[in-house]
């Protein structure tokens, strides 16, 4: 797997979100350039738990779907005499 990258918006959004709940709940300060290195962190050491359960959720989704189609294959079979 290749490692996760965000775009620089993305970053950005997510460092804000992350400076806003040490701000709210921890009543602390979070830094930009510490609010980044933990968001690198969460990324690195986290990312592909987020991710897998990501393609988990995709594949469910894919294998309903499959399923239904495969059902209205057999129902569109016609009788063999």
């Amino acid at each position: 797997m290749s490692e996760i990258t965000l775009s620089d918006d993305i970053k950005s959004t997510l460092v804000n979100k992350l400076q806003d709940y040490f701000t709210e709940e921890l009543d602390q300060e979070l830094g930009q350039f510490d609010g980044e290195f933990l968001l690198d962190f969460i990324a690195k050491n986290m990312g592909a738990y987020f991710y897998n359960q990501g393609l988990y959720d995709a594949r469910a989704v894919f294998e309903s779907r499959i399923a239904a189609i495969d059902e209205d294959i057999y129902g569109i079979e016609k009788p063999v005499v």
